[in-house]
């Protein structure tokens, strides 16, 4: 059974559909580590054109349900609620296997440094065991105007 359902990471992360890019979240030490999941449902808008008759989830997007769980983990923090967590950097990304529609996606963040309002982590997502992407996260926390 899950830790948190869409609604309740939507209580700490502003992201909505089409753009909210996790499910679940099945493990968090906030401020420390997250594994959250998600479901590549056939019906997923990037399917449609990325490719068609071949459909593959964009890298991108791989990278951007890293950085929302990263997110969840860093704004777990009492000290981060209610906060906005942004992109600084994207470094070392590896893409090692294709996501197809069907897959569930495993995404594991852990924060190597938070100093202040900025911070950095490294993620790796898997199916089944097999990695997909992994990649190295700098992210600025920041208050929405």
């Amino acid at each position: 059974m899950a830790l948190m359902d869409k609604e309740q990471i939507m209580e700490i992360i502003p992201h909505r559909d089409p753009f909210l890019l996790i499910d679940t979240i099945e493990e968090l030490e906030p401020g420390i580590r997250v594994v959250a999941t998600k479901y590549m449902d056939p019906d997923s808008f990037w399917f449609k054109g990325h490719f068609p008759g071949y459909p593959v989830t964009p890298g991108v997007l791989m990278v951007e349900m890293l950085a929302q769980a990263g997110a969840v983990c860093a704004l777990s923090m009492p000290e981060n609620k209610g906060k906005l967590a942004l992109f600084g950097g994207i470094d070392k990304a590896k893409f090692r296997r294709q996501v197809q529609p069907g897959d569930t996606l495993r995404l594991e963040v852990e924060m190597t440094k938070v100093r202040g309002r900025f911070g950095c982590g490294t993620g790796k997502a898997t199916v089944e065991g097999e990695r997909a992407v992994s990649c190295e996260i700098t992210f600025a926390l920041g208050d929405p105007q």
